[in-house]
């Protein structure tokens, strides 16, 4: 006996263009107890009753109210008895999570999948400690610029490990040494002392004035006797520590150490510094007690200084600091014109002898603090 499929494969839709389309009955709502069947799986072989496309009444707006399901998606009453998010991306988020406890409870803990999160950036904050080159300016090693080129050089060790990388960050406490060869550069380093003239400026030329740099030569050294002899190669990397104005005279310093360079003109600097002064004027009621202590310059108060009378017309300065024409400006504040200036001594170091216009070399056995 013949039997009939209740829901028989339906053809598929022609794909020329211009074809008839034909209207097709839309199928009766089926009864509760056949839907539950329907959604039951079927055992192989098993047959429907009889029926066919022929009982199917043609009512267009049955089969809208009533569309086709589409293969491969579950009505919603599937999905929720089954507990799952319609959301294909929630859905694909789910699964690969729960895919990944599965697995990580299998594994041992030291093979586990470690879920990804945000990307590990260094630190940068001054937690992690000072700059390499600060700190070794801070304790008198060098200069913060010779300090970046020792370590470029890979001449610095820090608690035992050459460091060649600039910009790297130390424990303020840690260990610094030096490699022999840099040790060795240091030493071969000069510092010159220069009695200068009126009308030479300590840094750069200015229109008129020639640099006080301009004096320094073999023909003007003053101890070639017995010290070494001047080579021009030592004007390399030479430079004046302070200042010393055009129309003043005495002991300026040159030298190739930023240890030096540091020591004299650094923020922290409290290397004396001594001066002749000759003036002229009425000095005021209380002039030489604030010439001591209690002047401001440029909006800022001057450090405690030294000063008292030589004689009639010279007093003394034991200043801590230099700023631009400091004495000059001080005298005119208690009535005072400065004629004459001569430094005299820088720390430790005199002037003593040393002829005008001439210089030598700071000796091994001498140094400013």
């Amino acid at each position: 006996m013949n039997t009939v499929r209740k829901n028989p494969p339906q053809p598929a839709p022609s794909r020329i263009a211009g074809t008839l389309k034909v209207n097709r009955p839309a199928p009766e709502a089926p009864p509760a107890d056949a839907a539950d069947a329907r959604r039951k799986p079927k055992k192989e072989g098993e047959q429907s009753g009889r029926g066919g496309r022929d009982s199917r009444p043609d009512d267009r707006r049955a089969k809208d109210a009533n569309p086709p399901r589409r293969a491969g998606k579950p009505e919603a009453r599937d999905a929720g008895r089954s507990g799952g998010r319609t959301d294909a991306r929630s859905d694909g988020r789910n699964d690969g999570r729960s895919a990944t406890r599965s697995d990580n409870r299998t594994l041992p803990r030291e093979h586990r999948a470690i879920p990804p999160g945000p990307p590990l950036t260094p630190r940068t904050s001054t937690a992690e400690g000072l700059r390499l080159s600060k700190v070794m300016a801070d304790r008198g090693i060098c200069s913060r610029r010779e300090a970046d080129e020792l370590i470029e050089r890979g001449w610095v060790f820090v608690d035992g490990k050459r460091v060649s990388e600039l910009g790297t960050r130390i424990d303020p406490d840690a260990r610094i040494a030096l490699a022999p060869e840099a040790k060795q550069e240091q030493a071969q380093r000069v510092t010159i002392l220069l009695h200068k003239p009126v009308g030479y400026v300590s840094g750069q030329p200015e229109p008129g004035y020639q640099p006080a740099m301009a004096l320094i030569g073999s023909d003007t050294q003053y101890d070639h006797e017995t010290s070494q002899r001047f080579h021009p190669s030592q004007f390399k990397g030479l430079a004046p520590a302070g200042r010393l104005d055009i129309d003043s005279t005495g002991l300026l310093v040159f030298t190739q150490d930023g240890r030096i360079a540091r020591q004299l003109i650094g923020d922290n600097s409290s290397v004396e510094k001594e001066y002749i002064v000759r003036v002229e004027g009425q000095l005021a009621e209380n002039g030489l007690a604030l010439l001591n202590h209690g002047l401001w310059l440029d909006d800022r108060p001057l450090r405690e200084a030294k000063v008292e009378w030589i004689n009639d017309d010279q007093l003394r300065f034991v200043l801590r600091e230099g700023r631009k024409r400091q004495i000059r400006r001080m005298c005119e504040l208690v009535g005072l014109n400065v004629v004459g200036l001569k430094r005299v001594r820088i720390g430790k170091v005199a002037l003593r002898d040393l002829p005008l216009g001439q210089w030598r070399y700071l000796s091994d056995d001498e140094s400013f603090a």
